[in-house]
Order: structure tokens, then C-alpha cells, then sequence
């Protein structure tokens, strides 16, 4: 319970970091130094190693390398959700994974529906789709002990199972051209890192270097490399047979967690989020492509969330969660529409190598994750206090007839 109380912790500070790098590049593209910020990300960086090249801009390192650890912790967060957490029980996992699936499905049905007829917009569809956890998640803290755990454990279900589908996503529909060649040697890996885990090799030093190669294979083949953290981290050994009380696995989701929520994630969003507003009229915040966004996260998030979850439980297959009524699930769907992080991620993908877009996609991430978190709060507020209220009345009934 201790270790849940410090991740909903470090979850919030990290949201509220997230904020900050995400108003300081914005901050930043809207004065003079926005041609230092510019010059700053398309800094070339090469690594190479004999015939091995691989030649970025800083921008694209941070996107396909430090994101790369991002996505590695995801994949140790669901192994260990899937062995012995909240995923573990079939039955604590069909209401988010409901949730989670009309979440997907409805913010993606708007984004297209208002971008129909446009080929290169359409490359946006699954870009609303997405819930970022940590801001969802600071958000819902920022409410304090009101808010009952098993609300926080709902949310966070249902943003690990958005967190399969974004990943599932990115390796159906964000591929670029493939290299056989390159694919086949990233998967050789894969029956290496089988052998570690089945030794029951605790290190992480073997696993990590394994890993590496594999992720250079990876994007050279033209699957995203970020995929690599998440099936690296499959493989890291859930327990030690030397030492039944270590967990190799936690042990390193703990570590990574700081490394992760103060630095990777600020860097990412810094480097993502300087939009210059300069010339932005009203014409462009209506253009198809950002309104479709922020329309999905803000109406399609709600209405798919919830909307799934009622039927769900209104045919008798589940039931609320203790501490959850309607008026706070529908809260929750609305702060299941703040995308930031995990939509900048696949925007940056949807139109990687568009220079003269005509639009510019962050715009409805940050408009649409903005209105569901203010909303989502508000709601949530308003509901827990109602049930804040009724508490004292409950109890002195008790009290009266006993």
C-alpha cells in the first residue's frame, strides 16, 4: 500500500513538472529565443560505430531514445499490473478495459469523421486517443484524501490498458518504410533475452546491453524503436530464486520512476510542446485537424468512457468500483480526455517530415487536454463533496438508532 501511495505521488509532482516544461517551451517559442529553441532540437547528433550510423537531430533523439525509457518503464509497470496488481484478477480488469476500448474508439471516430476526404490529415486519427497518466492522475490528486484510492487504482487501470492499445498502435499504423534485414536482427535478440530470464539472471547489466542492440536494430528497421523498451521489459525477471523477497523488476521500476518523471518526461515535453502563436488566428485553431483533436479528447474521451462503462454494467457484466457513483465516473472519463504526453508522442509520428503542414496538431492536444482536465476536476469536486456531506449526516443516524 506504502509503494502505490508513493507512485500516486510521484505521478502528481510529475504532472506538475510536465506543466511547466510544457509553459516554459511555449514561453520560450514566443519570444526571441524561440530561433535558439529551434537551433537547440535540430542540433545533428551522430553515434558511429564502424559501418553503423545513426545520424538525428537532437529532437529525434529524444523522441526515439530518452522515449524509448519512457515506454520501457510502461512495459514494467504492465508486467507487473499483469503478474500481481490491479490486472492480475479478471475481474478488476474488464470495467477499464471496456472503458479504456470506447475511449479509443469514440475520440478516434470524431477525429476522422471531421478530417474525412484529407489523406494527410487523417495520418492523425489515433493521436486523440491517448490519456496521459501522469497529468490525469496529478490532477486527480491535487484533490486530495476525498478522492478514495480505489478511484485513483480505476484511472490508472484504465491508462495502462490506453497505454497496450497506444502501443499496439504505433506498431500497426506508425511503420515507415520496413527493413526485413534490420527486423530480423532486432527479433535474434529476443531468444537471449529468453535464456537471461529463464537462468533467472538478476542483473540488469546483461538485459540492458541486450537491449540496446536490439533498439539500434529496431530503428534502423523502421518499426519504432521505442517499441524495443517495451518488450525489453518483458523479459526482466519478476523474482529472484536466490532471493524470493527481491523483485529485480520492481527494483528497477523504482529506479527508473524518478529518472523518468523529473527528467525524460519535462525534456520530451519541452522539446514537443513550443508552439509560436505568432500569426495563429482563428481560422487555424478551427482547421480540421487540431478542432478533430481536441473535440475527441475533450467529448470523445467522455462519451466512449463513460458510455461503455454504463452499458457494461447496466447488462450485469460488472459493477462500480467501491468508492466510484456515476457523478465521479463521469469525472473520470473526462480526465481520461488529457492526452499530453502520449498524444504529442504519436503527433510527432502522424506527421513526421511534413514541414508546411498548415496546421499545427499540438494546438488541439493542449486545447483539448487543457478543457478535460479543468472539467474532469470541477466534476470530481463537486461529487466528492456531496458525498463528503452526506457522511456526517449517515453517521449520525447510526448513531441515533444504535
Amino acid at each position: 500500500m506504502d509503494l502505490l501511495k508513493d507512485f500516486f505521488k510521484l505521478e502528481a509532482a510529475s504532472g506538475i513538472i510536465l506543466v511547466i516544461a510544457a509553459l516554459f517551451a511555449i514561453v520560450v517559442a514566443n519570444t526571441p529565443l524561440f530561433v535558439f529553441y529551434e537551433q537547440l532540437l535540430n542540433i545533428p547528433v551522430q553515434v558511429r560505430f564502424g559501418p553503423l550510423d545513426v545520424a538525428k537531430p537532437l529532437l529525434l533523439w529524444i523522441n526515439d531514445g530518452l522515449m524509448a525509457v519512457f515506454f520501457f518503464l510502461v512495459g514494467l509497470e504492465l508486467k507487473r499490473e499483469i503478474m500481481e496488481g490491479e490486472l492480475s484478477d479478471p475481474k478488476n480488469v474488464a470495467l477499464p478495459a471496456v472503458a479504456a476500448f470506447g475511449g479509443m474508439l469514440f475520440p478516434a471516430i470524431i477525429y476522422t469523421i471531421i478530417n474525412l476526404g484529407d489523406p494527410i490529415a487523417g495520418h492523425g486519427w489515433a493521436i486523440p486517443a491517448a490519456t496521459d497518466i501522469a497529468f490525469a492522475l496529478g490532477i486527480l490528486v491535487l484533490l486530495g484524501d476525498r478522492v478514495p484510492t480505489s478511484v485513483k487504482v480505476f484511472l490508472v487501470s484504465i491508462a495502462i490498458i490506453d497505454d497496450i492499445g497506444a502501443i499496439v498502435i504505433i506498431a500497426l499504423f506508425y511503420t515507415s518504410k520496413l527493413s526485413v534485414t534490420a527486423l530480423l536482427i532486432g527479433l535474434s535478440f529476443l531468444p537471449l533475452l529468453y535464456l537471461l530470464n529463464r537462468k533467472n539472471v538478476t542483473s540488469v547489466t546483461p538485459y540492458l546491453f541486450i537491449g540496446t542492440l536490439m533498439w539500434v536494430a529496431i530503428l534502423k528497421s523502421g518499426v519504432h524503436a521505442t517499441l524495443a523498451g517495451v518488450v525489453l521489459a518483458f523479459f526482466i525477471p519478476m523474482r529472484s530464486n536466490e532471493y524470493p523477497d527481491r523483485s529485480p523488476l520492481k527494483e528497477l521500476e523504482h529506479d527508473l520512476h524518478t529518472a523518468v518523471a523529473y527528467g525524460i518526461l519535462p525534456v520530451f515535453a519541452f522539446a514537443n510542446a513550443g508552439i509560436n502563436l505568432s500569426g495563429v488566428s482563428m481560422e487555424f485553431l478551427l482547421h480540421p485537424v487540431p478542432l478533430g483533436i481536441a473535440l475527441g479528447l475533450f467529448f470523445g474521451k467522455q462519451i466512449g468512457v463513460f458510455t461503455f462503462c454504463w452499458l457494461f454494467i447496466k447488462c450485469g457484466f460488472g459493477k462500480l468500483p467501491s468508492g466510484l457513483n456515476w457523478s465521479v465516473l463521469y469525472g473520470v472519463s473526462l480526465l481520461c480526455g488529457v492526452g499530453f504526453t502520449m498524444s504529442l508522442f504519436i503527433g510527432s509520428l502522424a506527421f513526421e517530415g511534413l514541414t508546411d503542414k498548415g496546421f499545427d496538431e499540438r494546438l488541439g492536444i493542449i486545447i483539448g487536454s487543457v478543457m478535460s482536465g479543468v472539467a474532469g476536476y470541477l466534476v470530481i469536486k463537486k461529487a466528492t463533496a456531496k458525498e463528503k456531506e452526506k457522511a456526517p449526516v449517515e453517521e449520525a443516524l447510526i448513531e441515533q438508532f444504535n
